[in-house]
């Protein structure tokens, strides 16, 4: 605007140009014009720097921030928050960083950003990381204050916590998704942040209480509806429709008091085997009796005499009775894993989940996490990994599926779930001719800081990721029968960063080596 008026201010005095020095009353004029157009520049200049200012401060902080950052990647960014506001940072306010520097002469920036935006994440990653944030509160109970701190467990690299401006953000997804009871939270969480004295970039207290009043109107509860629109009407008592829902509630009020209208109860939304999960989630597993307790142990396993087991046995533990749950230590090195992911990394793609009854793979929701497919053939580790895999338990591994590699992302999670094809399937897996999922073997490639569990909803097993071991039980009865206590879900990752490795091993192959029952209970 101020190199407009300033181009204004020059056109104006060439026009005149030609009659001022025969008069110094014009040549007067001159004058004034000339202090204008030095105040006009004075003001571009003004303006410019203040840009440049802005500029170099979004440019200290992000250098600050990237080099804290890229001291630990993973680490940094297996904090919820700081990969919730990376998303953020990236998809919002690179953009509002554009349309400030496309007011100057930036061409070299703007084009190299232009380059860099179609690799930006859209909108809908930035849902994804709130919704994620909201399924962590949930999962592990956190309050609203103690997410927005990140004062979350384990050695987390925190940057800065949640502000008004985020809160609001988080408010918002959920209220697009009609969950008002998130909306109501995280609209309270700024709202207490704004009294603190911190200044908001956009969200406002008007805008902030509008929607916490109505999410809790949504809730059914009209009283507190009614106070937080008080509190709206204090700040802007001219707001039109802040007038009409304080008569609205206080109308619906009264009738509950003399009994002409029952108040509205608001019923959870989630069934109770999900809070099981949820509660194995937070790792409170089913207490074993001393009976079965006492059937559970530790030992050195050579699988009878297997020779790559003879001189280092693996270190086998018994995790669960029924069904019997195993975990093998030390079956993996640290390099062998580097390995793994890195052969992983470019490869990674949405994870799916199969549709068995319209035979098609489909993203979900309910599974969030990237995966990628190592064959043996692909690389000498991925094939010592797999023999080691039929040293230690005795399969064949030759029908198995390759290794699928698995990396959670943010509140990254695999609600409870089967690994075998139901009855209603008539030839499982037919695609690979090799019959159904005999048995899982899953290989935890990183320690977890918190959350990231594996739990069996159906008996209230829990196993926590141990990096280098792994985890292996038969998803089906000898009679070839599915067993559903196998039944299984990864839990979301609060802190930190989950890769695991699995395998799934298949029937064929396995006639001699796990020979075939007549009961399903065998």
């Amino acid at each position: 605007m101020e190199t407009r008026c300033l181009l204004l201010i020059v056109i104006g005095l060439s026009s005149a140009a030609g009659e001022f020095y025969s008069s110094i009353g014009h040549m007067t004029d001159l004058l004034y014009t000339e202090h204008d157009l030095v105040a006009s520049l004075e003001d571009y200049i003004q303006a410019a720097e203040t840009k440049l200012e802005q500029i170099k401060r979004w440019a200290q902080k992000l250098a600050n921030l990237s080099a804290f950052a890229l001291e630990d990647p993973e680490g940094f960014l297996g904090h919820p928050v700081n990969a919730f506001k990376l998303l953020k940072r990236i998809n919002k306010e690179w953009s509002e960083l554009e349309s400030l520097v496309l007011t100057d002469v930036s061409d070299g920036f703007v084009s190299e950003l232009g380059v860099k935006r179609q690799r930006f994440p859209d909108n809908g990653d930035l849902t994804g990381a709130a919704q994620a944030l909201l399924r962590l509160q949930d999962t592990y109970e956190l309050d609203t204050d103690t997410l927005a701190k990140g004062e979350l467990p384990g050695n987390s690299r925190l940057c800065s916590g949640l502000t008004v401006d985020d809160c609001y953000d988080l408010g918002m997804v959920a209220y697009k998704g009609n969950d008002f009871y998130h909306t109501e939270l995280w609209t309270s969480q700024a709202l207490r942040q704004l009294e603190e004295g911190e200044t908001p970039a956009t969200a406002d207290a008007v805008t902030l209480l509008d929607y916490h009043s109505y999410s809790l109107y949504k809730q059914g509860d009209l009283e507190r509806a009614k106070e937080s629109t008080k509190r709206l009407l204090e700040i802007d008592p001219g707001n039109e429709r802040a007038v009409k829902n304080l008569k609205y509630f206080e109308f619906h009020l009264e009738k509950q008091k003399t009994g002409e209208e029952a108040p509205e109860t608001v019923t959870g939304s989630q069934d109770s085997y999900h809070d099981v999960y949820q509660r194995l989630c937070r790792g409170d597993s089913v207490e074993l009796t001393p009976g079965r307790r006492s059937r559970l142990f530790c030992r050195y396993h050579d699988n009878r005499g297997h020779p790559s087991l003879l001189i280092a046995p693996a270190k086998e533990e018994d995790v669960w009775d029924l069904p019997r749950i195993v975990r093998y230590h030390d079956v993996a090195s640290d390099g062998d894993m580097e390995t793994v992911k890195e052969l992983a990394r470019p490869k990674l793609a949405r994870s799916q989940v199969r549709d068995d009854k319209e035979n098609v793979s489909i993203t979900v929701p309910e599974r969030v996490s990237q995966n990628a497919w190592l064959s043996g053939h692909q690389h000498a580790v991925v094939d010592k990994l797999a023999k080691r895999l039929a040293a230690v338990t005795g399969l064949d591994t030759s029908t198995a599926e390759e290794l699928q590699v698995a990396n959670y992302g943010v509140g990254g999670q695999y609600e409870p779930h089967l690994d075998f094809q139901v009855e209603f399937v008539n030839e499982p897996y037919e695609r690979l001719g090799t019959g159904n999922r005999i048995a899982t073997w899953l290989l935890y490639m990183t320690d977890v800081q918190a959350g990231g569990a594996t739990v069996f909803p159906e008996v209230g097993a829990v196993v926590w990721p141990i990096k280098g071991s792994a985890v292996f039980w038969y998803n089906l009865f000898l009679s070839g029968e599915g067993d559903y206590r196998t039944r299984h879900a990864a839990c979301p990752v609060l802190v930190g960063s989950k890769w695991v490795g699995n395998t799934w091993l298949h029937e064929r192959g396995q006639e001699f080596r796990r020979r075939c029952g007549l009961q399903s209970s065998s």
